[in-house]
Order: structure tokens, then sequence, then C-alpha cells
């Protein structure tokens, strides 16, 4: 079982979150990219939670190495939606996100996503470029 105040802090800062967004001018009405992080510091892992995402309907990204502060390197990958700043569905897939990371023995490392700019233009060429927006968390 996830542990609530985990939880309830995660919560917390989805809103947090949202409300910066807004703030800083981004599109209240666009569909963004939400990047949930898991780690681990065993690959087999990972790749176990990661394949139980993908099931769920998430994009996941390949993972990668990530050496953090007292020189343990870990391995982390992206668990990704796209929908709207809605906290109460944000706060959903945080939920459910945590209790797959719990069952599999992985970390839950929070979520982020990238401004979108109201005025800025669709992408019709086709590029697959990554997007030069800052992060969010």
């Amino acid at each position: 079982m996830v542990d609530k105040a985990e939880l309830e802090a995660q919560c917390e800062e989805t809103r947090l979150i949202i409300e910066e967004l807004l703030e800083d001018g981004s599109d209240p009405d666009a569909l963004y990219a939400i990047e949930h992080h898991f780690s681990a510091d065993n690959f087999t892992l990972l790749e176990k939670a990661a394949v139980e995402a993908f099931k769920l309907g998430y994009e996941v990204t390949d993972a990668e190495e990530l050496e953090v502060e007292n020189g343990v390197t870990l391995m982390c990958c992206d668990v990704i939606s796209e929908c709207a700043l809605n906290a109460e569905l944000i706060d959903a897939q945080v939920e459910q996100l945590m209790q797959l990371a719990e069952k599999m023995g992985v970390n839950y490392d929070g979520w982020g996503t990238y401004f979108e700019d109201p005025d800025g233009e669709d992408d019709e060429d086709g590029d697959d470029e990554e997007d030069e927006g800052e992060r969010i968390h």
C-alpha cells in the first residue's frame, strides 16, 4: 500500500507545478507531456516496471544511467502520458504509478512537464525535434 503521506505530498506538488505553469503563462488548454520518473539501482527491476507501465497505456523512455550525489549510479526512465493540466487526472496517474513502483521494487520520483506557449504554432512540418521549452520539475 502506498504511503498516504507520500501520496498527499505528491498531490500537493502537482498543484504547485500546475499553479507555477499557469502563473508563467503556459497554455491552460494545451495537452501536456506528463513525465513520471522511475529509478532503481537494478536495471532488471526497472525494465519490468517499464513493461508494466507500458501495458497500462503509458509511453516509456529507454533507461539511462544517472549518478547521484553520493556516487551511486541509478537506472532511470520516464513513464509518459499526454493530458490536460488537470490535477485530479494527474493525481490518479501518480497514485497508479506509485502503486506500480512499490509493487515492482523501484522508486517513483515525481513528475514534470514543459511550458506550453499559448501563442506557439503547431509543428506541422513533421519534425521530431525535442521541445526546447523549459522543463518544470
